[in-house]
């Protein structure tokens, strides 16, 4: 996988069992920092994953953006086997291998990753942004187009409106309007960001539409051809 065994900084099993996966999950979840941890951000990546030929292949897509113009400066894909089923919250095991071989074909590493999926806002604290901010010991944020897991209040209809979102009594992510009168975002922590810096990282990669720019330069480019 390129240079994965060099980029990576824990190694575990990539095609386990269900209940193995669910003890990955648990058993690296605590090694996810929930605090600001990062100096200057530069680049910002939004990484994405599709799926071909009956999911028998994985498509991941890496775009890096200069930040805070959000230009963009490199980009990459892969396409590989797909070596594990879908199985709601388990999607990582299914995604971050492909991704993580995208990402080492970046000539601009990003200090920050923006993932289009959920982070701390899973059953087991542990979604992709999770899952790959850890391993490869990088800031990354979940931004979810759709909710998971808690309960919330309403959100008021201006940009940058937000409530907690919260799920058996712990704040496990925010619910975010991103674009005013338009449907939220679900915001979770991936890895060396407290929830307020990930929702104004967010933002500051959200100017015009509703979806950050990295999820929708690097949405569009894995389903490319």
């Amino acid at each position: 996988m390129g240079n994965q065994q060099q980029r990576i900084t824990i190694q575990h099993n990539w095609s386990p069992t269900e209940e193995e996966a669910k003890q990955i999950q648990a058993d690296l979840r605590d090694r996810v920092i929930k605090s600001d941890r990062f100096s200057d951000i530069r680049y910002v990546a939004g990484v994405d994953a599709g799926f071909d030929n009956h999911d028998s292949t994985t498509k991941a897509a890496v775009v890096v953006l200069s930040f805070p113009d959000l230009e963009l400066v490199d980009r990459a894909s892969v396409k590989v086997a797909t070596n594990f089923p879908y199985i709601p919250g388990l999607l990582s095991f299914r995604e971050v291998p492909a991704l993580i071989q995208a990402i080492d074909k970046l000539d601009t590493m990003p200090d920050l990753i923006l993932c289009d999926g959920q982070g701390y806002a899973h059953p087991r604290r542990f979604g992709l942004a999770c899952h790959l901010g850890v391993l490869l010991d990088m800031p990354a944020i979940g931004v979810a187009k759709t909710r998971f897991i808690g309960e919330h209040e309403e959100v008021p209809p201006e940009r940058g409106s937000w409530q907690p979102l919260r799920d058996k009594g712990e704040i496990v992510g925010a619910v975010l309007r991103s674009r005013t009168k338009v449907k939220p975002l679900y915001i979770s922590i991936g890895h060396k960001m407290s929830l307020p810096t990930a929702i104004d990282y967010v933002l500051r990669c959200t100017p015009r539409y509703r979806l950050p720019e990295t999820t929708r330069l690097s949405d569009r480019m894995s389903r490319e051809d």
